[in-house]
């Protein structure tokens, strides 16, 4: 039998080789203060880490053994709209059953509300598997971490509420984008008007591209402050689908992620709640629940990565031509190859930003609770913003490889690839949407450029160059160390520059000379640790990396203003 866990070592490798998860587990568990009050609490750092590869595995054998059998029946029924309400394909709900029935809900809220209080390293860690299994489900089951944001911004009395719910297995969505407000979430319309006579909030208008738009609880973001129109005058609410209000519309009718209902939504007088304070909702609100969903959104990304790599090798060694298996035909061999060191080098970037992003949300809760000490106010300053510069690179550039390892998928299978029989072209389709939904790969450009600028990522870089090298690897080291000078020297001739626009043309190209040059270390760091599962990787993605710095190198010093106008104008 399939285990989407146990068959995929590098996953184990992620949460085991770490120095940052005892420090995650301690922050987490709170000094194991749960453990004489919860059976299923850890009662230390070794013990945790088993949990997590216990409940990993079962999210293996589940992912392998029913969400994956049937991911393509699903794609095929897909969602339907009847009567104002989305009816899941029928293989949809053993999915969700298989899931909750297993405790698989809820996965990082504490114990007290129902909750596994389980890291976002190790949350991520069962995404990558799920979309690794059937992106579109993932989607779905994926939203749960919607709760997060009401965790950390809702009262006592709504986390009583709401929290226990979807620990047991309610599902939820986040109601964000309309017709005439997608990235530009400033523009939201959707009006939020308060009912005295009912002591509540009431919601009238429209969302589109809603994700599992008829779930059971909504976060909306809606125009509380009459006669605004810009992010200052945008709330956060609560909705209950079981208030009655909203209706589904239509479900979009979409390339791929077919399995996930993506909703048309019209509210009437929609009773809601409040979730935080007022016009915070775009400043603050948002900007937390899109950074969990741009995490999200490069887990599935990596899943989908795997999912490319698994059907391309198995069509490679089974498929034969001219009398022997096509993976023996070098051109073969060089895609399948590229596709297994992308995916590698992805996956390293996406659990250190896991990593950064689980010790500094472990802070701030610890700050909900006590005034944190001198020390742990700069640890959580310092891994903020880690999360915050490697979470764009992340979900920018895993959403990228997903799209290109998809396509070489298909190109292995040659003209089945081409057939509906075959998986690899669901998983194409699939693919595509990653470095569009949850800000596009241009604008996870935008977020990261300012830490190219400031310098960060060369700061980082640099403290990453330090680290010893064993002399086998020391040719690999220096080539990255070149790769990460012609990076500085292309942020100083952009600076020097000193215009707008030269910088916003060159942007994506510093964006993926550091997003290469991090990934390169990340995955060299693995590779010391464990070489029987990363040199090949290691060596196969160093090529392709120094030759796209490379490229930008080229690019970016030969970049002026008058080019710049050009590109304006065309």
């Amino acid at each position: 039998m399939a285990n989407f866990y146990t068959d995929i070592p590098e996953i184990k490798f992620e949460l085991e080789n770490s120095p940052l998860m005892n420090r995650i587990v301690e922050l987490k568990e709170r000094d194991f203060a749960d453990k004489d009050q919860y059976a299923e609490a850890p009662q230390d750092v070794a013990d945790a880490i088993d949990t997590y590869g216990r409940v990993l595995d079962i999210v293996g054998d589940i992912t392998g053994n029913i969400i994956a059998p049937n991911a393509e029946e699903v794609d095929a029924e897909g969602p339907h709209c009847e009567n104002g309400r989305v009816r899941y394909a029928a293989k949809t709900y053993e999915n969700l059953a298989a899931m909750t029935d297993a405790g698989l809900n809820g996965v990082t809220m504490p114990r007290r509300y129902g909750g596994l209080n389980l890291p976002v390293t190790v949350y991520t860690a069962a995404n990558e598997m799920v979309s690794t299994a059937d992106a579109g489900f993932e989607n779905i089951w994926s939203l749960q971490d919607c709760i997060e944001t009401l965790y950390c911004f809702g009262n006592e009395e709504q986390r009583q509420k709401y929290i226990p719910r979807v620990c047991a297995g309610e599902t939820m969505s986040m109601d964000l984008t309309e017709p005439d407000a997608g990235s530009d979430l400033q523009s939201v319309m959707l009006k939020a008007t308060y009912d005295e006579g009912n002591d509540c909030w009431r919601l009238n208008g429209s969302k589109r591209f809603i994700t599992n738009g008829d779930s059971d609880i909504h976060l909306v973001l809606a125009r509380s402050e009459a006669g605004t129109k810009d992010g200052r005058g945008l709330s956060m609410f609560i909705y209950d689908k079981k208030d009655g209000g909203v209706d589904v519309r239509r479900i979009e009718n979409k390339m791929g992620i077919h399995g996930s209902p993506t909703c048309e939504l019209v509210y009437k007088n929609a009773k809601c709640e409040l979730c935080g304070d007022r016009k915070l909702g775009l400043i603050k609100y948002v900007m937390s629940l899109m950074n969990g969903a741009r995490l999200g959104i490069a887990a599935q990304s990596v899943g989908l990565s795997q999912a490319a790599y698994n059907e391309a090798i198995a069509y490679a060694r089974d498929r034969k031509q001219f009398g022997k298996a096509i993976i023996e035909f070098p051109a073969v061999a060089e895609m399948i190859s590229n596709i297994k060191a992308k995916l590698d080098a992805g996956r390293a970037l996406l659990y250190q930003t896991a990593r950064y992003v689980d010790i500094y949300k472990a802070l701030e809760d610890i700050a909900r609770e006590r005034k944190l000490t001198p020390e742990e106010r700069q640890e959580l300053k310092q891994y903020q913003r880690l999360a915050d510069a490697f979470t764009p690179l992340a979900k920018g550039m895993n959403s990228e490889y997903a799209n290109q390892n998809a396509y070489d998928c298909i190109q292995v299978h040659g003209g089945s690839g081409f057939m509906l029989e075959y998986a690899c072209q669901r998983i194409y389709r699939d693919a595509r949407i990653t470095s569009i939904y949850e800000g596009t790969t241009q604008l996870q450009t935008v977020a990261a450029i300012r830490y190219v600028t400031n310098g960060f990522y060369a700061q980082v870089i640099e403290e990453y160059l330090a680290a010893p090298v064993s002399a086998e690897f020391e040719g690999i080291h220096r080539r990255i160390k070149e790769m990460a000078t012609k990076l500085n020297v292309c942020t100083a001739a952009v600076k020097e520059a000193d215009s707008q626009e030269v910088l916003d043309i060159c942007a994506r190209h510093l964006y993926e000379m550091a997003a290469s040059t991090v990934m390169s270390l990340l995955l060299l760091r693995n590779t010391l640790q464990a070489p029987e599962l990363f040199a090949k990787s290691m060596n196969v993605y160093l090529l392709y990396a120094e030759s796209e710095v490379e490229k930008h190198f080229n690019w970016v010093r030969h970049m002026n203003p008058d080019l710049a106008e050009i590109f304006r104008q065309a």
